[in-house]
C-alpha cells in the first residue's frame, strides 16, 4: 500500500479481467501499454522475460468504466500461480501470438477457463506486427476454431501489437463492450476475499491483497483469516492503489490488518466475516472431463484441486462411474487435504498431481456434505443442481427435514426470507411434512395424557418434549435435541393449537372433569368442610386415602380452594376468612394473625397460611405484626 495523498472514499463496483494464454505470447507486454503499468514486480520476470508470479494492474476504458487486470504466469511450471489469479475471476482477456499460433499452454488455459465458467472473454490475437496480414486471418480462424464448443466460444478475436500500438483502440473497445453486457457483480453481503498475497510494510504492518467477491468489505470491519486462523480487523484498504473506506466486488484490494504477521496468512486463505462460513475438507458436486483428456480420470489418482486462490491436495469418488473419458461428467465427492472456504456454485479445477496436466474441472454443490453419502448421493446432488442458488435452500430443507436459520445461510450462502414448502419455526426452518408430524406428534401424546389423566390439567412441557422427541423419527431427533421441539410447542402455542399454564401444556379444549370420582370428590369435599375451621391438611387427607391428583382436579373444578400447598379449604369457609380479613384490615387497629385466628376460631398452623394468601392477592398487605386493607 502507497502513500494516501486524496481521502478515503467508497469505491463503485469494478470488474477484473484475467489473462490467460500460452508463454511468451505478450500478455504482461500487452498489460504495459493498456495500462501503463509492469505487472512483473519480481527481478527475475524482468531477467528471464517471462511472468513467474501474478501481477496486477488497471486502466479505465473509452466508457469512463475502470477495469482491473491479473496478469497470470503461461508457462507450464506456473499453472499454480496461475489458477490462484484466475480461480475468483469470471472474465478474461485470452492471448494468442499471431506468429506462433495455438500452443499447449494455450490448450491447457483453454481449458481452465472454460470448466471455471468464463462469462465474458476477448481473444487478443498479439504480435501482428510479426506476420503478414493473410497469416493473421489464418491464424485467427484456427483459434475460433479451437474456441469452438468451449465458453469463450464467439468471443471477439482482436488482431493487435503491444510493440507498436496497431490495433490497441479496437481491444479496448472490445473489453468495454465485453463489461458493458457481464453480469453485475453480486453483492450478497457475504464479503470472501481471496487472498493471493501477503506481505509488510514497514509503519504499516501486514498486507493482503485478493479479489474480492460477495459483499463489500469497510474499514473497521472485524474478519476472519480462514480455515483456521484467527479474528482481526481492517485497518485500512485500497483499490488500484487508491485508499478507499469501502471496496465493493468485484474489484482488486489490498487490505491492511491490524494484529497479524505475515507468515500467519498465506496465498490460500480467505478473508470473510466471522461466523459466515464454514471451511470445509470435504466437498460434492460435478465433475467435467476436459475435452483434450487423454487417459481417463478415475478415484485412484491423485490430484490438486484449485478453487478460488487456494490449492489442496484431493481425493475423487466418482458417483455413477468408475472413471471419466474426455468430455464427459458426473457427480463426485472430493476430500481435500486441508480445509477450504467454498459455498454451492463455485467452480474448482482438477489437475493430476503425477503428469502435471488439468484433467477436470467442476461446480461445489454441496459444501457441507453428510458424513456417509448414502445410495441416493446422485438424485440428491442433482436436485442441488436443478435447483440453482435461488432454489436450493428449499432443497436443503427438504433434505435434512430442520435446519437452523444460521446453518442453512452458512451452507447455502442465502439468508433466505421465505423457503418454498418450509415452515419457520423460531430459529428453524422445517420442510412441511416433518412439521405436520411433529405437530400431529404433539397433539397426539396430548389427547392420549388426557384421557389417562383426565383429572390433571395437562402434561409437563418437558414430558411433552421427551414424548414428540421419542415419535419424531431418527431424521429429526438430533434437532429435536438441540431445541426444536421447545420452539415447535411455542410456534403450535402461538397459533393456538396448544395451550400452555405455566409449565404444563395442554389441547384448548382439555377441562378437568372428575367424571366417574365425582362421588369420592364429594365425599373428600364433605371431610374438608366437617373439620373446619381446623380442616384435615393434604397429606392427612393423602393418608386417608385421597390421592393428589383427586385433591388438585377438586381444586381446579371450584369444589375446595387451596391456600397453600397442604391446606384446602370449602369455599364457603375461604369466603368468610376473606370478609372477615377485609373488615379487621380496615380497623385502626388493624388485623394481627393472633385476632384473625380468634375471630375465625382456628390455630396458628390455619390462620398464617390463609393471610399469606391473602397477602399474595393484595387484600391485605403486612407491615410488620399488622395487616392493612391491601387493595386488591
Amino acid at each position: 500500500m502507497s502513500a494516501m495523498p486524496q481521502p478515503p472514499r467508497a469505491e463503485a463496483p469494478l470488474q477484473v479481467v484475467a489473462t490467460a494464454g500460452h508463454v511468451d505470447h505478450g500478455k504482461s507486454s500487452l498489460i504495459v501499454r493498456l495500462t501503463g503499468i509492469d505487472p512483473d514486480r519480481w527481478d527475475e520476470e524482468k531477467r528471464r522475460g517471462l511472468t513467474i508470479d501474478l501481477g496486477f494492474a488497471w486502466c479505465t476504458l473509452p466508457s469512463g468504466r475502470e477495469i482491473g487486470f491479473v496478469d497470470v504466469p503461461g508457462h507450464e511450471r506456473f499453472v499454480r500461480n496461475m489458477l490462484a489469479g484466475v480461480g475468483p475471476v469470471r472474465l478474461v482477456l485470452f492471448v494468442v501470438a499471431a506468429d506462433e499460433g495455438w500452443k499447449p499452454q494455450s490448450e491447457e488455459h483453454l481449458a481452465i477457463v472454460d470448466v471455471l465458467g468464463a462469462e465474458g472473454a476477448v481473444v487478443a490475437l498479439t504480435k501482428r506486427d510479426l506476420v503478414d496480414p493473410e497469416h493473421v486471418a489464418r491464424r485467427a480462424g484456427e483459434v475460433r476454431e479451437r474456441l469452438a464448443g468451449t465458453a469463450l466460444a464467439g468471443a471477439p478475436i482482436v488482431p493487435c501489437s503491444a510493440e507498436t500500438g496497431e490495433g490497441l483502440e479496437d481491444l479496448r473497445d472490445a473489453l468495454d463492450a465485453m463489461v458493458a453486457v457481464a453480469p453485475v457483480p453480486e453483492d450478497r453481503d457475504r464479503p470472501r476475499l481471496a487472498i493471493d498475497r501477503s506481505f509488510t510494510i514497514r509503519g504499516a504492518g501486514t498486507v493482503v491483497t485478493g479479489t474480492l467477491t460477495g459483499g463489500a468489505l469497510a474499514v473497521g470491519d472485524e474478519v476472519r483469516a480462514y480455515p483456521d486462523g484467527e479474528l482481526l480487523r481492517v485497518r485500512s484498504l485500497q483499490t488500484h492503489r487508491r485508499p478507499v473506506t469501502v471496496a465493493r466486488p468485484v474489484s482488486r484490494v489490498a487490505a491492511n490488518l491490524a494484529g497479524i504477521p505475515k507468515e500467519a496468512i498465506e496465498r490460500g486463505d480467505v478473508l470473510a466475516r466471522p461466523g459466515q462460513w464454514r471451511p470445509t475438507n470435504l466437498i460434492e458436486g460435478r465433475i467435467h472431463a476436459v475435452r483434450g483428456l487423454g487417459h481417463p480420470l478415475g478415484g485412484r489418482g491423485a490430484y490438486k484441486l484449485y478453487v478460488g486462490s487456494s490449492e489442496r491436495d484431493a481425493r475423487v469418488r466418482l458417483y455413477g462411474a468408475r472413471e471419466l473419458t474426455a468430455g464427459r461428467s458426473a457427480f463426485a465427492r472430493i476430500r481435500l487435504s486441508r480445509a477450504v472456504v467454498v459455498e454451492p456454485g463455485d467452480r474448482f479445477v482438477l489437475r493430476e498431481a503425477g503428469r502435471r496436466e488439468t484433467v477436470a474441472g467442476g461446480v461445489v454443490l454441496d459444501a457441507d456434505p453428510l458424513l456417509r453419502p448414502g445410495p441416493d448421493a446422485e438424485t440428491r446432488l442433482a436436485r442441488r443442481e436443478a435447483a440453482g442458488r435461488a432454489g436450493l435452500p428449499a432443497v436443503v430443507v427438504r433434505e435434512r427435514a430442520a435446519v437452523r436459520a444460521t446453518e442453512l445461510a452458512v451452507t447455502t450462502g442465502s439468508a433466505s426470507a421465505e423457503v418454498s414448502g418450509a415452515v419457520r419455526v423460531g430459529d428453524w426452518w422445517l420442510a412441511g411434512d416433518p412439521f405436520e408430524r411433529l405437530t400431529d406428534a404433539a397433539r397426539d401424546a396430548l389427547a392420549a395424557h388426557h384421557r389417562q389423566h383426565p383429572l390433571r390439567p395437562g402434561m409437563e412441557r418437558g414430558e411433552l418434549v421427551r414424548a414428540v422427541t421419542a415419535g419424531s423419527g431418527r431424521e429429526l431427533a438430533p434437532a429435536l435435541e438441540q431445541g426444536l421441539a421447545l420452539e415447535v410447542l411455542a410456534s403450535l402455542e402461538r397459533i393456538g393449537a396448544i395451550a400452555r399454564e405455566g409449565n404444563v401444556v395442554r389441547l384448548p379444549s382439555h377441562r378437568v372433569t372428575l367424571g366417574e370420582r365425582e362421588e369420592e370428590a364429594r365425599r373428600l369435599v364433605e371431610a374438608v368442610g366437617a373439620a373446619e375451621p381446623t380442616p384435615p391438611t393434604v397429606r392427612e387427607l393423602r393418608g386417608s386415602g385421597f390421592g393428589r391428583e383427586l385433591i388438585d382436579a377438586t381444586v381446579r373444578t371450584g369444589r375446595l380452594v387451596a391456600v397453600s400447598d397442604d391446606v384446602v379449604l370449602t369455599p364457603g369457609f375461604a369466603r368468610r376468612a376473606e370478609e372477615v380479613a377485609r373488615r379487621e384490615a380496615a380497623t385502626p387497629a388493624g388485623l394481627t394473625v393472633s385476632r384473625f385466628r380468634e375471630l375465625l376460631g382456628t390455630t396458628r398452623k390455619y390462620a398464617l397460611p390463609i393471610l399469606e394468601s391473602f397477602d399474595a392477592r393484595r387484600i391485605t398487605r403486612r407491615h410488620g405484626d399488622v395487616r392493612r386493607p391491601g387493595g386488591g
